[in-house]
């Protein structure tokens, strides 16, 4: 009887020549998980406050989910949309019911969902609006995704580099600046002289999260949707991030007192197994069979996934920990912002937090992630001066207490390294 192989240690050289390079990866090789904590492959224990960037809401192995995927993969894991799939269904209906929603559509991510939210406005621009060249309004600082129609959504021109001609019929405003707004929808009426607005849709995250932990104002959100009634466009939220309890509401649009006519949702919808979907309301759903599909959106295996971490929710008080824990990591942040001298400001929602560097500080957030790093602290930046703090939503106080020791080991060392 031959030998077992002795398991060789993982080799990043030889996973860099098969795989492309289109993340600048930190060194770090995941072998397990097991709650709110990763297990690397040198057998080092890492708290894990990035979760998948905001997606493994219930942690990392957890028992309901992995049992719900196992079930399912037991009996059928994929069919086609050509057929009725009960679980979608139920899903769907369950999403419909927590939220402002009427209809829901599958897909595979967040990128997909609101490729799906375009499509819709567009198609409802030219068929009850009338619009020939419709136009969406996204916001300067937003992130969308990163299909050629998404990241054309993305009003950051680091992602468009390279990717030139992007897709026509986009326009940017700055965040939160309600005249900013007035003055592009004022200027989509006379967009080609045709004396009537041009607006097909106007998309916004409630929470910009790749733009820098910015949540949005009520105002601005208000004036958004006063600006929609006006013209008959649709009012899109992008909850990719947002969604599913991460801001301790179950969407992020509940915290500005507006309801969407479309919205979208990806991230932590399956707690990791990947699904996405978009919403929408009745007034706006225009689809028909033939306009939009995917293959793999809302099959049993991932429905399963989602119906899980909808269970959860209600089983556990998902959102009142989010809620809890979200008081105790701010005081945290803040106290750490006030002994440091080196933040700015500490902002967010619910456990979707972001601690702002000062600009004269000398530090930059990815230089401080990887000092986290360092402390067995894994967390995500979001811009060039924020450090993003996204954990599962079911972290408990003593992992709380336990990151904001490391955060303020790490801060502690990247300002003596600086000096």
């Amino acid at each position: 009887m031959a030998a077992t192989a002795a398991p060789t240690a993982f080799d990043p050289q030889a996973f860099d020549k098969v795989v492309m390079t289109t993340y600048g990866r930190f060194k770090l090789a995941v072998a397990r998980g097991e709650g709110c904590y990763l297990y690397d492959t040198d057998g080092g224990k890492h708290l894990d406050f990035a979760a998948g960037i905001a997606t493994c809401c219930l942690g990392h192995a957890d028992a309901e989910l992995a049992n719900a995927v196992f079930k399912q993969m037991q009996s059928v894991h994929h069919v086609s949309n050509l057929y009725y799939i009960p679980q979608q269904g139920e899903l769907a209906s369950r999403l419909v019911a927590s939220s402002c929603a009427d209809r829901a559509f599958f897909c595979n991510s967040g990128a997909e969902a609101n490729e799906a939210a375009i499509k819709l406005a567009r198609k409802h621009a030219h068929e009850v609006l009338g619009i020939s060249r419709p136009l969406i309004l996204t916001a300067k600082n937003s992130f969308h995704g990163r299909t050629m129609a998404t990241i054309t959504a993305t009003g950051q021109p680091k992602y468009h580099k390279g990717f030139a001609p992007l897709v026509p019929g986009f326009d940017y405003v700055e965040y939160n600046n309600v005249d900013a707004l007035r003055s592009a929808v004022s200027r989509a009426r006379g967009r080609f002289g045709l004396g009537k607005s041009s607006l097909a849709a106007i998309m916004l995250e409630p929470l910009q999260g790749e733009g820098g932990i910015m949540p949005a104002t009520r105002e601005f959100f208000q004036a958004a949707r006063e600006l929609c009634d006006e013209t008959g466009a649709l009012l899109m939220c992008d909850e990719v991030q947002t969604g599913v309890g991460r801001t301790g509401t179950m969407w992020g649009y509940q915290q500005l007192g507006v309801e969407p006519d479309v919205f979208t949702t990806a991230k932590a919808l399956g707690g990791g197994v990947p699904i996405g979907a978009m919403l929408c309301k009745t007034r706006a759903d225009v689809f028909k069979p033939g306009d939009h599909a995917s293959t793999y959106g809302g099959n049993p295996l991932a429905s399963a996934a989602g119906i899980a971490v909808l269970d959860a929710f209600e089983r556990r008080e998902v959102l009142q920990n989010v809620q809890e824990r979200s008081q105790q990591l701010k005081a945290g942040l803040h106290a750490i912002k006030d002994k440091s001298g080196i933040v700015s400001e500490v902002r967010g929602w619910g456990l979707l937090l972001g601690m702002e560097l000062k600009a004269d500080c000398g530090i930059k957030a990815a230089q401080l992630c990887a000092a986290a790093m360092r402390e067995n602290l894994l967390t995500v930046p979001a811009g060039e001066r924020v450090l993003r703090l996204v954990p599962p939503l079911v972290v408990n106080a003593a992992e709380v207490d336990e990151a904001l020791a490391k955060l303020g080991r790490a801060v502690e060392a990247c300002m003596h390294s600086s000096v």
